[in-house]
């Protein structure tokens, strides 16, 4: 009978010293747009418990996210798939912030010349394709059709289109020469020095590119703070994104 209280007592013990050892070594996993990929990296370095990092495309992540993914926060690169995760109360109310901004750029294959206007690509296409994100799913490609509609030339390139599942798949495509032009964000060129800026797009021709960010548990809320440290903004900046002012 003493035996069996003492190992009662022993296992109590260790139960209730386990328990800080169990809370520090807890990862944090974020869902993270896929062209946060290098930079997310680095600034999830500066958390001081270990994040687990997942990439993927917006609308993939929400879907994931919405069917119970074990995720502890999430941070897309366009509002429509975070309303869409709040109207099903998926994420922590009052989370949500914006944790950077972007720019659109056309690429091509290192040494491609500059292009002086939208109404080229048809012919630098010539018989090839151009990789964009998928239209109904990848912010990426959203934002491109939305240019390319403005511009005035949509209806010509609609059928030479390279659609893939996140927008640094377009920038593969690009780097690898299996697609003359692709439409990718500034940071995106910046990552793959097998590509080049062709054309910049202007920022009045699409929706402003914001990536909000929201938790989805606590220990997700704690590494959001993290986001809009001075450290992280730096390391934003100096991966071709921008920072709001309101974000700072």
């Amino acid at each position: 009978m003493k035996f069996a209280l003492h190992i009662r007592a022993l296992a109590q013990v260790l139960f209730i010293v386990a328990l800080p050892v169990a809370a520090v070594h807890a990862d944090t996993t974020i869902f993270a747009a896929a062209s946060l990929r290098g930079t997310l990296d680095d600034i999830a370095a500066l958390s001081r418990t270990p994040v687990t990092l997942s990439y993927a495309g917006s609308g993939t992540i929400a879907r994931q996210i919405a069917i119970g993914a074990p995720a502890d926060a999430v941070i897309l690169a366009h509002p429509r798939w975070m309303n869409w995760l709040e109207n099903r109360s998926a994420v922590l109310a009052g989370s949500r912030r914006i944790v950077a901004s972007n720019s659109l750029v056309l690429i091509g294959p290192n040494g491609a010349s500059p292009l002086t206007a939208p109404a080229e690509i048809t012919k630098r296409l010539d018989q090839g394709r151009l990789a964009i994100g998928q239209r109904d799913s990848v912010p990426a490609g959203i934002y491109a059709q939305s240019w390319l509609e403005t511009a005035d030339v949509w209806d010509r390139v609609v059928d030479q289109l390279a659609e893939v599942g996140n927008v640094r798949l377009a920038l593969a495509l690009v780097a690898r020469s299996e697609t003359p032009l692709g439409v990718v964000y500034r940071s995106d060129a910046l990552a793959d020095s097998r590509v080049d800026v062709v054309y910049d797009v202007p920022e009045t021709a699409h929706d402003p590119i914001t990536y909000p960010a929201a938790a989805i548990t606590e220990s997700g809320r704690a590494f959001l703070t993290i986001l809009s440290s001075p450290e992280a903004i730096t390391i934003f900046q100096n991966n071709g994104f921008a920072i709001l002012e309101a974000s700072q």
